[in-house]
């Protein structure tokens, strides 16, 4: 199974995790990973066995990166105040 496919497989579920935020795919020490996302980071003796992430997901490694809250903003001109 590819890791594009092990992410869009496991993803709902993920996402469903308490401070779980996005997933995606990245590279920790060269090798692809599915990154994911996190408000704030905990030590897995702070979470239910239910609520840590998993390390490996189909053979792939799992990387969790804090990434605090997340806002929407404005990015057009038109939508910036002065």
């Amino acid at each position: 199974m590819s890791i594009e496919l092990a992410k869009a497989k496991h993803e709902e579920e993920l996402l469903r995790l308490p401070n779980v935020k996005g997933v995606g795919l990245g590279q920790k020490e060269g090798r692809e990973v599915i990154k994911v996302f996190v408000t704030h980071k905990l030590p897995e003796s702070a979470l239910e066995t239910d609520e840590v992430v998993p390390k490996t997901l189909e053979g792939y490694a799992t990387d969790v990166e804090e990434i605090g809250v997340v806002m929407a903003s404005l990015n057009s001109k038109e939508g910036k105040t002065p």
